[in-house]
Parts: C-alpha cells; sequence; structure tokens
C-alpha cells in the first residue's frame, strides 16, 4: 500500500512566559501551546480544530478516519500543512472532496474543544466486532500505569493537555498529547491508519474522560480496551458495555475501576 505525501510540520509544543507567583515574584513558565488548524479535502473547508501541533498530518488522517468522511488510505494522495495560514489540505486521488451528504449532519460531543462527530452518533455500532480472545491481566493494567506515569510528557511541563496512548500489554507504542483529547485519539487513529496497525492486541489509554465519543473512536480502531485515569459518562457506559468492551477508569497507581467487560480482564 502506498502512503500519502505528508509534510513532516509539527509546531514547538510549549512556549515560556513570565508569571508572577504569590509573592510577587516573577517565575518563567511553561505554557502548552494551542494553534487553530483549519481541515480542507481538496478544496472543500471541513472543520476548524484548535490543537497543540504536535503531529497535525496525523491529526487529520484520523480526524477523516474516525468521522467516517474517507474510507480508505488509497483515496489520498497528500497531506500537507502550512503554517503560515494555519491550514492543512488533504488532496484525494479522485479530487472530488467529501461527498456533502456525508457533512450534513454533525454532533457536538462533550470532548473538550467541542469535538464532533458526523452522522449519526450512533451508526455502524452494531456493526463493530472486537476480538473475543483479547484478555488484559490485572498485572498488565499495572505495568502500562507505571509506563504513563514514567513517560516523558507535555503535560509535565505545561499541564493544560490531554494525553492518549496506544499500547501493546504494558508497552507504549505511541503516547500523543493535545489541547483536546479528542484530538489526541483522532492523531493516533491517524498514525495507525498510515501503519497498517491493528487495534484487536492492544490497548488504548487516555487522561480525558470516558466519554460515548472516545468509547466509539477507540472501537473504531478495533481496540478491546479502554483505560483512563478519568471517570465515564453514562452513554459511555453504555455504549461500552453493548460493544463487550473493556473499559477501566480511574486507574492510577494500584487503584481502578472496572466499569465493562469483566469477562476478558484478569487477576
Amino acid at each position: 500500500m502506498n502512503r500519502p505525501l505528508l509534510t513532516q510540520a509539527s509546531r514547538p509544543l510549549t512556549f515560556e512566559i513570565d508569571a508572577v507567583n504569590e509573592r510577587g515574584e516573577i517565575v518563567p513558565t511553561a505554557i502548552a501551546g494551542e494553534h487553530p488548524l483549519t481541515l480542507y479535502v481538496d478544496k472543500q473547508e471541513i472543520v476548524t480544530l484548535m490543537t497543540l501541533g504536535a503531529a497535525p498530518e496525523a491529526l487529520a488522517l484520523g480526524y477523516l478516519r474516525n468521522q467516517r468522511l474517507l474510507g480508505s488510505l488509497a483515496e489520498i494522495a497528500a497531506v500537507q500543512v502550512d503554517w503560515d495560514v494555519d491550514a492543512v489540505v488533504v488532496t484525494t486521488t479522485h479530487g472530488r472532496g467529501i461527498d456533502a451528504c456525508r457533512i450534513e449532519k454533525r454532533t457536538v460531543t462533550t470532548g473538550c474543544g467541542q469535538g464532533t462527530v458526523f452522522g449519526d452518533l450512533m451508526a455502524e455500532i452494531d456493526d463493530i466486532r472486537l476480538p473475543g480472545d483479547a484478555v488484559l491481566s490485572e498485572a498488565t493494567l499495572y505495568g502500562l500505569l507505571e509506563a504513563v506515569r514514567h513517560h516523558e510528557s507535555i503535560y509535565k511541563q505545561a499541564g493544560a493537555v490531554h494525553g492518549c496512548a496506544l499500547a501493546r500489554g504494558s508497552e507504549i507504542l505511541m503516547f500523543v498529547e493535545d489541547v483536546g483529547r479528542h484530538n489526541a485519539v483522532d492523531a493516533i487513529a491517524g498514525k495507525m491508519w498510515l501503519d497498517g496497525l491493528d487495534g484487536g492486541d492492544k490497548i488504548f489509554y487516555t487522561t480525558g474522560r470516558l466519554t460515548s465519543e472516545m468509547v466509539i473512536k477507540t472501537a473504531q480502531m478495533g481496540i478491546p480496551c479502554l483505560v483512563s485515569r478519568s471517570g465515564l459518562t453514562q452513554m459511555g457506559w453504555e455504549i461500552a458495555r453493548r460493544l463487550g468492551m473493556t473499559m477501566i477508569g480511574r486507574a492510577q497507581g494500584k487503584h481502578y475501576l472496572l466499569f465493562t467487560g469483566e469477562e476478558r480482564f484478569t487477576r
């Protein structure tokens, strides 16, 4: 499979400013970047995303994949980011952009930065089949949480970002941070798409809430296990249970809450 032509246009991830502490002292402080990035498919404007700018090409690809706006990497000739005009242009092989009927209906989700899911939020959910033989052990969960704790991150320097990780067992394969968790998961989806990675033996970790959007996107990537240090929403729980996904929240150190999918979790 031919990979599309990609720019490599990551922005600086942190910036230093002067802040004043409680004693009136000037303190140099690292803050996270935040940049508008307008996504075009051919000459058609799709959406403006607010992003850290760490992996803008992967973010664009993952967004199109997770929104089901493009169905195959073979449809994409190039992904080009130009920060001078805050734009990313995805050029398709057919040159027709996105069918209007596919972007008419939009659901604003609870993701910070107002994530969006095109089409019916529950469309295609019943067609997703997560692998039934995947197993997550408590020891693997603890190992993953320890690996995340030691991972160098923008959050440790500057805060104000969410992180997502793709793991095989307790090994972190990818770690992406952005100002919105939906951006971080889209970027990982884009990287998986580019590399042809299957999700069946993977674990997805996020620092953000386990909302319907996070569950649906994880399922679309074929990943059977979803872990977060945060809590969950009712719709997130209902969809995960419906899919048979193993979903764990409030996971830090040796503490966790197993919400769904107990049948594939071992102690």
